[in-house]
């Protein structure tokens, strides 16, 4: 890169100034590769049912070749809407295979959140747990959709584990609400019936659209993040040249406790763990931390990733606490900020410190990484990835020295090529020299090593998942008896933070149980307000903008 940067020097052994970022033209090239290399070893297991890296390479081709037996041309839109499975990697390289442009889908989406994602993308095609296809059945009719292929939670687990599976989930938890969608087609049945087709050829650049990662704004409404094939591969390469400073090429066991459609796990987890052979070890519920203490038992976890709220949970947990972590090796933290004392009770128990690293859905998504050496530093998100430039910016686009603070920008090949169908948007966070504005307040050591002092946004944390105040705002606007509402975040033990909202009333007879109901009709369980308070008004600005940090700060003096 341009910038100069003497403190790389001092960053973990063997971890390169730079990656070669056009290794593989394509992400294809890479999945190709390794699906190859590794084909005797394991690929992804889940509740116990394994599969190898020549059958996730035999089954997503069949996958990718019914997609396009059903008309879908490369560059369509498919929706991947299911919580950590076998099918994920399945579907994922099958929809890449046959040109076709991802768009994860977070399964708890409600009907609202559902179709604004699928109408803006374009989406013609989904993947869809049969868990979540009621909300699917409210809102298709307003969609392009014209493919649906359902899947069940026990489906690849084999005959005999699979229909218990799908017994209890269906019969016993009662996780499957009855729902009519027309034409649709089972996951099996795909794969059996692809195997009749071929993949398409298409022209698959270096530059072209693979993935619509969909994120929030300082507007709230949530943007797609067209991410190309060489930021994809370039960001899997950069984690790559870390991790491999403590990983080998010989039958890695990673715990994958973070869900794949969420751009930290399908980065890091999904495809640059594949760079090295390794098993990855799908949990399907992580709130279940039973099932994470069975697949440390069933296998010597080497890297785990996670979020700080999970590793809390877990150090909670007496038979977690019990396990033997002699081969554990890396823990990686991402999503949202890891507290010191979690970090420390983690190393103390489990011999392995966490490593925090910084990045956005538009860095694809690693911008930044403590060592893994054992330098790690609390309270820091490290320095840059290889390949990777980043500077602080004072309001002017002044670049600040060491130690002082203003916006985070970033430079790299893993930066987005832009917001689909927002070019305005798009305008305002990248400039024509490649920086992408960030939105987060930090500064640079001395050192080299970057820390977040603030946030310029106001987006909420919620155990890793961004909560955009304004569309709190636009939801509970909605509400008949809402006359004005604003929404913060405050501290939370168990998920970081928690939103709170200050209501002005239209009707006096508005009761918080309402208003909550209300919230959770529309909007994800974490975004629902925890915290509710009735206001007489709201402090605004002289032209009338609610002011949330003067009610952030009249919160914190509450404390």
């Amino acid at each position: 890169m341009s910038e100069e940067k003497p403190w790389l020097k001092q960053y973990s052994a063997g971890v390169p100034a730079n990656i070669d970022a056009d290794k593989y033209e394509n992400l294809n090239s890479f999945i190709d590769h390794a699906l190859k290399t590794y084909k005797d070893r394991k690929a992804f297991s889940c509740m116990g049912k394994e599969l190898t890296y020549k059958q996730i390479d035999a089954m997503s081709r069949d996958f990718g070749a019914y997609l396009s037996s059903r008309g879908l041309k490369p560059g369509d839109r498919i929706g991947l809407m299911m919580p950590n499975l076998l099918q994920y990697p399945i579907a994922l390289f099958g929809a890449m295979r046959a040109g076709l442009v991802v768009v994860n889908t977070n399964p708890l989406y409600t009907p609202r959140e559902m179709k604004h994602q699928f109408t803006d993308s374009g989406v013609k095609a989904i993947v869809i747990a049969e868990n979540f296809a009621h909300n699917l059945e409210k809102i298709i009719g307003e969609t392009q959709i014209d493919t649906v292929i359902v899947t069940s939670l026990g489906e690849m687990l084999g005959t005999i584990k699979g229909a218990i599976v799908n017994f209890v989930v269906r019969y016993i938890k009662k996780l499957v609400p009855k729902f009519n969608l027309n034409n649709t087609i089972s996951f099996n049945e795909a794969l059996k019936g692809g195997e009749r087709f071929t993949l398409p050829d298409f022209e698959d650049g270096p530059h072209r659209v693979i993935l619509h990662q969909y994120t929030g704004g300082t507007t709230g409404v949530a943007k797609g993040a067209m991410l190309t094939n060489r930021n994809i591969v370039s960001n899997m390469l950069m984690i790559k040249a870390i991790l491999t400073t403590r990983l080998t090429d010989e039958s890695e066991r990673v715990l994958c406790p973070l869900p794949l459609y969420h751009i930290f796990a399908f980065t890091t987890n999904c495809l640059a763990m594949m760079s090295v052979g390794a098993l990855s070890v799908l949990v399907t519920n992580p709130r279940d931390l039973d099932s994470i203490v069975k697949e440390f038992k069933n296998y010597p976890i080497s890297l785990m990733t996670g979020v700080n709220t999970l590793f809390n949970a877990l150090l909670h947990h007496d038979a977690f606490r019990k396990l033997d972590f002699k081969k554990l090796k890396i823990c990686v933290g991402g999503g949202m900020a890891v507290q010191q004392s979690v970090a420390e009770e983690w190393q103390e128990v489990t011999g392995c410190p966490i490593t925090e690293g910084y990045g956005l859905t538009e860095t694809s998504p690693v911008a930044s990484v403590n060592p893994i050496d054992g330098r790690q530093r609390l309270g820091s998100i490290g320095m840059p990835a290889p390949s990777t430039d980043m500077r602080v910016v004072d309001e002017e686009g002044n670049v600040l020295g060491a130690n002082q603070a203003g916006e985070i920008q970033i430079k790299g090949p893993q930066v987005m090529k832009g917001y689909y169908n927002r070019p305005k948007e798009t305008d305002a966070v990248i400039n024509s020299e490649g920086w992408f504005s960030s939105g987060d307040i930090g500064e640079r050591m001395d050192d080299g090593f970057f820390r977040i002092v603030d946030r310029k946004k106001d987006m909420i944390n919620v155990s890793g998942f961004n909560v955009y105040p304004n569309e709190i705002e636009d939801v509970l606007a909605m509400h008949p008896k809402v006359l004005e509402a604003a929404a913060i975040g405050i501290p939370d033990p168990k998920s970081n933070e928690v939103v709170k909202v200050f209501i002005v009333k239209k009707d006096k007879s508005l009761k918080k149980k309402e208003l909550i109901a209300y919230c959770r009709e529309n909007l994800t369980g974490y975004k629902v307000p925890k915290a509710i308070e009735w206001v007489d008004e709201l402090p605004k600005s002289n032209v009338g903008k609610i002011l949330r940090r003067e009610l952030r700060d009249a919160e914190e003096a509450k404390s």
